[in-house]
């Protein structure tokens, strides 16, 4: 499986686990979860923001190393709402045992949420960043 093929099912993966959270809805006002958001999307919603992917292959095996990133946008409550559907993201997304199309999920983690104020645009974003780990699927046994 190529790169970028490895980073599209992760983006999937990530996108079903995320919109089947009734949490996760009940913070964004619904199943408000996007690629690209629509240009009358009011926040709050979340946005599949930015990945790199990088060929980690060793000798003993192909490998993908994923650095990802979601958005959460907001305009209300500060950086509450935010930061409180930020740390939902986080509980779902971190370590868990997500399904790959094509591909095997080696390892995924958090690394960093960053919330900021957006000046003179009345909005506020959390940025949260993880690494994931992606090797070719095993392949199943001929029966």
């Amino acid at each position: 499986m190529t790169q970028l093929s490895s980073a599209l099912a992760l983006r999937s993966a990530v996108h079903q686990r995320l919109a089947g959270d009734g949490a996760l809805g009940a913070l964004l006002g619904g199943a408000r979860i996007y690629d690209e958001p629509p240009r009358a999307a009011a926040p709050p919603y979340l946005v599949l923001a930015e990945i790199e992917t990088r060929d980690l292959s060793g000798d003993a095996a192909p490998a993908h190393e994923h650095a990802f990133a979601l958005e959460v946008w907001s305009r209300q409550g500060g950086l509450s709402e935010a930061l409180k559907a930020a740390d939902r993201v986080v509980r779902l997304i971190d370590g868990a045992a997500l399904e790959l199309d094509g591909v095997r999920l080696a390892n995924l983690a958090w690394i960093s949420t960053e919330a900021e104020r957006l000046v003179g645009r009345d909005l506020r974003r959390a940025a949260i960043r993880f690494r994931a780990v992606t090797e070719p699927a095993a392949p199943t046994d001929a029966l």
